[in-house]
């Protein structure tokens, strides 16, 4: 098979005219910072997909800590410092720090290797009177199932918070994932369902605290919840500058219209490529792809490829020859975090069995998800290029 013959990325080109027409406005307008384009995407963001407060900022991670920052904050006060939260080993670097940058107790739970999401056996046995938040990561765009955690969040009285960088509109029992919890986070970086360029949304279920996050975004300001202008400069709160542009407004609200066609083409390339891949008889028990269960409906981030080989390099030699191959591979988001070189430097403590977390670190990678349809000839180069290096 000839290397390189055609290039399969992570991503591919995701903006079309409207979108660059839609930036270019904004920079005519002169008014570039955050603004009008930015109020539009937080209210129909918030009336097309989290039904709560929507606050725009610069990325998903600023989400994710504004949340955090939010819960300690002196106006909240619903965590104080060490108290513990719950967190699925198979996670992105950003749904852990903004815990212990808050001051706050990481505790990580395994993952279910049915669903690469957070283990709910293992999510029971690891609540203790400590624990006060979940910080759930919603993998590859998939869930575990949403009524049981809500249900245990519930009686335990945790505080819920859905990591939805990686699903937006994907629907458990026809519900939005990130419209469960009592946050939610989401992500438009430019490999993700939407774009911004850079960019994300923090919604939450209560007014008072999207107020608080909206003072916490600006400096502290008083003017980030009031339109007096005597109130202009008084700070009410402590505060990061994490303000999108309007740019990145604009280009949200054009690629938001086009949300249900890009989730289609997503399901449908997911489909056809793991079909190709597992219906070849070549890889027969080589490896194995998860489908969704029948009560969700996914909106796939990339193709999870699970190896079932139980070589310690094989992965290493697998993902190595796809790329060689012109197909780009990443890790299963960042594997099992609790075995990063970070969490020893920041002396976190792992005294928890993450059995799978440790088998999807080894045996598992991903392939990415185009926003456009992939045709058969790329399909069938994917489907070579995995015999060529299996």
């Amino acid at each position: 098979m000839k290397i390189n013959s055609i290039r399969y990325p992570l991503t591919n080109t995701v903006l079309d005219n409207n979108d660059i027409k839609s930036a270019i406005n904004v920079l005519k307008s002169k008014w570039i910072t955050m603004g009008r384009e930015t109020l539009k995407f937080e209210r129909t963001f918030s009336k097309q997909i989290s039904k709560r407060s929507s606050i725009m900022v610069n990325s998903g991670s600023s989400a994710n800590l504004l949340i955090f920052q939010c819960l300690i904050n002196p106006m909240i006060r619903k965590l104080k410092p060490n108290d513990e939260v719950l967190l699925p080993a198979i996670c992105w670097s950003t749904s852990l720090w903004p815990i212990i940058q808050s001051g706050l107790k990481v505790k990580f739970v395994d993952i279910d290797l049915k669903t690469l999401n957070i283990d709910i056996n293992d999510l029971k046995t690891k609540i203790t009177k400590k624990t006060k938040a979940l910080m759930l990561v919603h993998a590859l765009g998939n869930c575990a199932d949403m009524q049981k955690i809500v249900k245990i969040c519930k009686a335990k009285k945790i505080i819920l918070i859905e990591d939805t960088c990686e699903a937006l509109g994907s629907k458990s029992k026809g519900k939005q994932l990130g419209t469960f919890g009592d946050f939610s986070s989401y992500s438009f970086f430019y490999s993700h369902h939407i774009t911004s360029g850079e960019g994300g949304m923090v919604c939450s279920k209560s007014k008072k605290d999207a107020d608080v996050i909206r003072t916490l975004r600006s400096h502290g300001w008083h003017r980030a919840i009031s339109n007096k202008k005597s109130n202009s400069w008084s700070f009410i709160n402590s505060g990061f500058n994490l303000r999108p542009t309007d740019i990145s407004a604009a280009i949200g609200n054009s690629q938001l219209k086009k949300l249900k066609k890009i989730s289609v083409i997503r399901q449908q390339n997911f489909k056809s490529i793991r079909n190709a891949l597992l219906d070849d008889k070549r890889y027969s028990n080589k490896f194995d792809i998860i489908e969704e269960n029948s009560d969700n409906k996914i909106v796939w981030f990339g193709i999870p490829i699970i190896l079932k080989s139980a070589d310690k390099n094989y992965k290493n030699r697998v993902t190595n020859k796809l790329n060689k191959f012109g197909i780009d591979t990443r890790p299963l988001i960042s594997g099992n975090f609790a075995n990063q070189p970070a969490v020893k430097l920041y002396k976190l403590k792992i005294n928890n069995n993450l059995k799978n977390a440790n088998f999807i670190d080894k045996n598992s990678f991903f392939i990415g998800l185009h926003n456009t349809k992939t045709n058969i000839k790329t399909v069938d180069y994917i489907k070579n290029a995995f015999y060529s290096s299996l």
